[in-house]
Parts: structure tokens; C-alpha cells; sequence
């Protein structure tokens, strides 16, 4: 399945455009800004939105490459991201020790 990924992701365009999830876009904008954690977030698209309003955010996906064009993409919009490359069982968050 990375595999896949990792080809799509590769493509020149952007796999779904770079604009958020509309449904994500217009229900994050209802909220005041926090912690947020966004599995699966595939080239970034939403977390570049999140934290373009000011969310303190980890995003994750099992793709290298789309870690990679989400950077990218942070970059071109002028914020930072924390993105990490994994799957939920083999991703360390603070506090997992618990």
C-alpha cells in the first residue's frame, strides 16, 4: 500500500489539489486553534490549511514522498508543519510512555 502512495504522490500535480477538504476547511474555521492531529494527511493539504490558522499540529502519513510535497507545500505557503512518516502503531507522540 506505501507503495502506491508513494507513486501517486509522485505525480507532478498534487493528488487532490492544495486546497483542504472542504468539509475539513469549514468546520476547522468554527474552532478556536489548539493541538490537532492529523492522521493519513496524505501531501499535506490539510495541514498546511490548519496551520495557516494558527493550529499547533502533527500530521502523518506512511508516505515518504507525500511527506515530502507537504513540506514543499508548507513552504510555498509560507508556514511551518510537523510532519512524521509512519503508521498509528509506530509513531511516537510525547506521552506515549504513559
Amino acid at each position: 500500500m506505501k507503495g502506491f502512495w508513494d507513486e501517486r504522490y509522485a505525480e507532478e500535480e498534487f493528488a487532490y489539489g492544495i486546497e483542504p477538504n472542504a468539509f475539513f476547511g469549514e468546520e476547522l474555521k468554527k474552532l478556536t486553534p489548539g493541538k490537532i492531529l492529523l492522521p493519513a494527511d496524505g501531501q499535506g493539504r490539510n495541514a498546511v490549511y490548519a496551520a495557516s490558522l494558527g493550529w499547533d499540529l502533527t500530521a502523518f502519513d506512511m508516505s515518504a514522498v507525500g511527506k515530502e510535497r507537504a513540506l514543499q507545500l508548507a513552504e510555498r505557503k509560507g508556514v511551518a508543519i510537523d510532519f512524521q512518516v509512519g503508521t498509528i502503531p509506530n509513531i511516537g507522540f510525547p506521552g506515549d510512555e504513559l
